[in-house]
């Protein structure tokens, strides 16, 4: 039962309460009795409680440290490091480097392109004075291809269905 005392010594408790007491304020006595023991498992279910609660914030730690551990392992660094250690693998299937001429970022020096003369300025270089005249080349003339020749499209008159059909007679006029 509890602490250890059996049904003889409660027995025993009992007679001895019965005699030290007396019958009269027994009933009071063991009522304040079962108060404070009362009290002492509540305050000591809450202890108990507060205990197991730490225990499981504590486990709940080093779950969240252990799953933690386990978002932050990088998979592609991993993989990197294993298959091509030495980053050669990488570089041979890199694409080769394209520049971007529409890349606002990039450096004026990295993608230089000479602006045209405004109208009415003279250009410099070989083409300085030289007028630059359009090479045309004759077209010869290509007749239209004869168009195919298509069937001229039959006219069919309608034909009464009386003349289909013998049985049928015109319905009689009143």
């Amino acid at each position: 039962m509890f602490f250890d005392i059996g049904w003889p010594e409660l027995m025993l408790i009992g007679a001895i309460a019965l005699v030290v007491i007396g019958p009269k304020d027994l009933p009071r006595a063991l009522r304040v009795a079962g108060f404070w023991v009362r009290k002492a498992r509540t305050l000591s279910r809450e202890f108990q409680g507060s205990i197991d609660q730490m225990i499981r914030e504590a486990e709940l730690d080093e779950v969240r440290q252990e799953l933690k551990k386990a978002t932050e392992f990088d998979l592609e660094k991993e993989f990197k490091k294993t298959v091509d250690p030495t980053g050669e693998l990488a570089e041979s299937i890199k694409p080769p480097h394209i520049p971007d001429f529409f890349d606002e970022t990039a450096s004026a020096n990295q993608h230089h392109i000479e602006p045209l003369p405004a109208i009415g300025e003279a250009m410099e270089g070989p083409a300085a004075g030289h007028l630059v005249e359009p090479v045309i080349e004759p077209v010869e003339e290509q007749l239209p291809l004869p168009l195919p020749s298509v069937p001229e499209p039959q006219i069919f008159e309608p034909v009464p269905v009386s003349a289909h059909d013998p049985s049928h007679q015109p319905p009689p006029k009143p």
